[in-house]
């Protein structure tokens, strides 16, 4: 067998060669080079970061230089003049090539270009005919290798041409457009539209790809010199720079502090990210790989050139893209021997039937038959088949389907190797598995694989390999069956997004927070490790919602989780379980303090103001702690622990971290049972008015009355207002509890003012959460006044300063309608909120209670004193009355009378009392009133 001997001579030669070249490899000397850049650093060009950080020119033997530029025709300078051995350019280098310049083009980066248009967006439709007789800022991209080319091509094919509006020179500042300098902008889609969105503006985007205009982005260059004098350098560096690329796609967060650390800061992280995302359509690292070129691609970039005049039609570009050696063994020995061995089969076989002609006549019309039937059969079959030699992987038989589904010919397909088009990162598992099917571990298996087309598209498909029997000492061959899953498997990835990942802020949905959770308990478990979770409500969101909007809320709440998960290591979770709720898992705790410093950690960035536009907004947060195993075993516990710790440290003023106690356990049962008691006192009557008389200062006379609920337990006795009214707001049932407290107050206002004084007032407080609720009114009561025959005047409500802040249309309106039924409005512990006179000069406000804060330490000459004149005097300014609580002492009535304040409460005069007793108390007073005048 001379052949096979010669084979096996030259394969052992090659062999030794690339023996002595491995051995010889480290002792040669590091080439330097260098890459010249079309901008400034940013993430456009991560991959060739990668590439030099990651070492991998380094073990190319490549120590390369990499050069910012200072406009897109660097590259190309530097290059053709030597200064650079290689550049990133854009499809303009075809225009290069044609001009003569000796450009070649080694790799593309970005499958699609990222250059499109972007205008205001208008209420009207997007039509990018709104453009005619505008300015348009385009011309400085004529310097970036010919995209403004490619985007003047769009606009003429969308019948836009070049002389129906004015081309202003480029700025590359996004304000231009936003201030209305300019209609339209030539951007990058990976670049501008991030400052759009981070400053509220609202764009439309236009690409050539819109109308077939699809011209390559980035693409990887060299020169012909370069490639003449060093085509072992080329492919070296090649091959480096597509596999850092590999790397930077797949890491965009290391790869993006890098770029910070290293290179460049000009961009913060988030932009840098966003850069990242919008690579990744671009780029398609999944689908394509990176480096491919397809050159029908670019015979389309050549017909578009040509249309626009800019280079002959049909124009050749032989030598412009770089060709990776493909070449093989050739196997022509093997078909020969195949076709000397089936020609001796073929005689044996002739003379073989000769001789028994008719006994297997009847046996090969039968054969010939079922032939027939396998062969329509395999031909007409749903699935792609495909007959392949196992040693070789050579096809030996493919039917139509098969060829569809990889989008290559017959011809095309046999002279390929069957894992030709196979994705990298699969061709490992399945020769594994043909592996054990070739030495009969196993007669078959099945896999889900991915593999090239043509136009550099990623298909997945289900693939079924059995082996074949074969004669004996023949190469085994296997059938395989495939089937087109892209659809089915893209699906499913949505499918599973959607189901385990917040849209808003991309961060695990409570669905994923849950089963990562279970993981982890499991992991602690066994590794006798410890465990936190960190329950997480920003503080004050409603009031962003309210005031800027629900949009900016959004905004807000992406920023939110960015800060949040920035303070967490990469092995830990963080998840948005919805509205403004968030929580951590923070895994393998290393000291006891490593929670308390990511809590503050996060408190501190939550702190920093958020840009919203043209406003900043400011929250903080309420973190609530608990700890595996310590506070508890099961995943419901931990949670609720967490949530009930959340809730303590809301209770404590906010902005803080609150660890898990017992104690919170048992204030939480104590709370849910307070309020499931709460559900039934009102229709069990337990609820009673007090009152606490109001008194003239000047005159000591009493014409108005507070109204005060309380609630007598049947178990617990008299519940404290500041015990239940939170629970009664929190539960919904302060609506009805202050509709009783209403009616209560109007029936003894009128008793009062037909028995006391036609005047008497009952001042009664409204809970915010009432006053601000969508859609109610005071419809009710105004019916209920009617029905009494009693005035508006009769009534006061008192509210908090902090409703003033709300500008919102419910507590507007409301105060309105106050004012029509001639209800008199208080501010009840004014100067201890942030009201201003603003507010007290835009709503109708008729009396300031001074707090009791203030009246508790009166004394001549006192700063508290100071601030009380100062409220009195600015109160009558303003035509309002003024009312001081916490009046206790007759020193305190006395400097209060003195500084002209109208009315006192308090102590001093009576403690609240029920309203039989205030009753009693009332008469007795007039009592009093009428023996002194009748002694004098």
């Amino acid at each position: 067998m001379p052949v096979p001997v010669r084979f096996h001579a030259l394969a052992l030669a090659q062999l030794c060669v690339a023996a002595l070249l491995l051995v010889a490899a480290p002792v040669l000397a590091v080439e330097k080079v260098t890459l010249q850049l079309k901008h400034v650093h940013q993430f456009q060009f991560a991959g060739y970061y990668a590439a030099q950080e990651l070492g991998y020119y380094r073990d190319a033997g490549l120590e390369v230089r990499i050069l910012e530029g200072t406009d897109g025709n660097a590259p190309e300078r530097a290059v053709i003049t030597g200064r650079a051995e290689y550049g990133t350019g854009s499809s303009g280098l075809l225009l290069a090539r044609m001009a003569g310049k000796p450009v070649v083009v080694l790799g593309v980066i970005f499958q699609h270009s990222p250059y499109a248009l972007a205008m205001r967006q208008t209420s009207s439709e997007p039509d990018i005919r709104r453009l005619i007789g505008k300015r348009v800022m385009i011309d400085a991209l004529t310097d970036d290798l010919g995209n403004a080319d490619e985007l003047l091509a769009y606009l003429a094919k969308e019948g836009v041409p070049p002389a129906s509006f004015q081309r202003v020179a480029h700025s590359f500042n996004p304000d231009d457009l936003i201030s209305g300098r300019v209609d339209g902008m030539a951007v990058y889609t990976t670049n501008e539209p991030d400052t759009f969105d981070r400053l509220g503006f609202a764009y439309d985007i236009y690409s050539p790809r819109s109308v077939g205009i699809d011209f390559y982005g980035d693409n990887l260059f060299t020169s012909e010199a370069e490639l003449a004098n060093h085509p072992a350098r080329v492919k070296a560096f090649r091959a480096a720079s597509m596999r850092g690329w590999q790397w930077a796609m797949s890491h965009q967060e290391e790869m993006a502090d890098l770029i910070l650390n290293k290179y460049s800061r000009r961009s913060d992280r988030q932009h840098l990210l966003y850069e990242a995302r919008q690579m990744v359509p671009l780029v398609q690292p999944v689908l394509v790989e990176i480096g491919y070129m397809n050159p029908d691609r670019w015979q389309h970039i050549a017909e578009v050139y040509a249309g626009l005049g800019m280079m002959q039609k049909n124009a050749g570009f032989e030598g412009f893209l770089y060709r990776i050696d493909t070449s093989r063994t050739s196997l022509t020995w093997l078909y020969r021997a195949l076709a000397v061995a089936a020609l001796v089969l073929v005689l044996g076989a002739a003379i073989h039937f000769s001789l028994l002609a008719r006994e297997r006549k009847k046996a090969l019309e039968a054969i010939r038959k079922g032939e027939l039937r396998f062969r329509t059969m395999f031909e007409a079959s749903p699935l792609g088949i495909a007959l392949i030699d196992s040693i070789s992987y050579e096809y030996r038989d493919i039917n139509l389907r098969y060829q569809e589904i990889l989008g290559r010919s017959q011809q095309e397909l046999r002279a390929m190797h069957w894992l030709d088009v196979a994705h990298p990162d699969d061709i490992v598992q399945v020769k594994a598995q043909m592996a054990l099917l070739t030495a009969q571990q196993i007669g078959s298996f099945k896999a889900v694989s991915r593999l090239f087309k043509p136009d550099g598209s990623v298909a997945w498909i289900e693939v079924s390999v059995n082996a074949i029997d074969t004669e004996a000492g023949s190469h085994p061959h296997h059938l395989c069956m495939i089937e087109d899953v892209t659809a089915k498997k893209q699906s499913e990835q949505l499918i599973w997004q959607q189901a385990n990942f917040d849209t808003l802020t991309q961060l695990p949905n409570r669905r994923m927070f849950l089963d990562r959770l279970g993981h982890d308990l499991l992991k602690a478990q066994r590794d006798k490790s410890r465990l936190a979770i960190l329950f997480i409500d920003l503080d004050h969101f409603k009031e962003v919602n309210d005031t800027l909007g629900h949009q900016q809320g959004d905004v807000l709440l992406v920023d939110a989780a960015r800060r949040i998960s920035a303070c967490v290591r990469k092995s830990d979770t963080v998840a948005r379980l919805g509205g403004d709720e968030f929580t951590v898992i923070l895994c393998e705790l290393e000291a006891p303090d490593h929670v308390e410093r990511i809590a503050q950690a996060i408190l501190n960035r939550l702190l920093l103001p958020f840009e919203l536009d043209a406003e900043q907004a400011f929250v903080s947060a309420s973190i609530g702690i608990t700890l595996y195993p310590d506070d508890a075993l099961e995943i419901d516990d931990l949670l609720k622990h967490a949530d009930q710790a959340m809730y303590a440290a809301k209770g404590a003023g906010r902005n803080r971290y609150s660890y898990f106690t017992p104690a919170l356990q048992v204030a939480a049962l104590s709370r849910m049972r307070l309020t499931n008691d709460l559900r039934g006192a009102l229709k069990s009557n337990q609820f009673e008015l007090y009152f606490q008389p109001i008194v003239h200062l000047d005159s000591g006379t009493i014409h108005k009355a507070e109204a005060l609920i309380r609630w007598n337990h049947p178990q617990r006795g008299l519940v404290s207002p500041l015990e239940f009214i939170p629970l009664a707001e929190s539960s919904g049932l302060i609506i009805e509890i202050g509709e009783w407290v209403f009616r209560e107050s109007a029936n003894w206002a009128l008793r009062w003012r037909q028995q006391v004084d036609p005047a008497f007032q009952v001042s009664l407080n409204q809970s915010p959460l009432e006053f601000q609720r969508e859609g109610s009114s005071y419809q009710s009561w105004l019916q209920h006044l009617q029905t009494l025959a009693l005035p508006g005047q009769a009534l006061v409500v008192e509210i908090t300063e902090g409703l003033l802040l709300d500008a919102s249309h419910a507590v507007s309106r409301r105060l309105l309608q106050l004012r029509d039924a001639g209800i008199q409005v208080a501010l009840d512990d004014f100067g201890t909120g942030y009201s201003s006179l603003s507010y007290l000069k835009k709503f109708d406000i008729d009396y300031l209670k001074i707090d009791r804060s203030f009246t508790r330490n009166l004394a001549p000459e006192s700063s508290d004193m100071a601030l009380s004149e100062a409220i009195i005097v600015m109160a009558h300014k303003l035509g309002l009355k003024v009312i001081a609580e916490g009046v206790e002492t007759p020193e305190q009535r006395a400097l209060l009378a003195a500084a002209g304040c109208d009315y006192g409460q308090g102590y001093l005069f009576a403690k609240p009392m029920p309203a039989d007793q205030f009753d009693a108390f009332l008469h007795k007073a007039i009592s009093t009133a009428a023996s002194i005048v009748k002694s004098n």
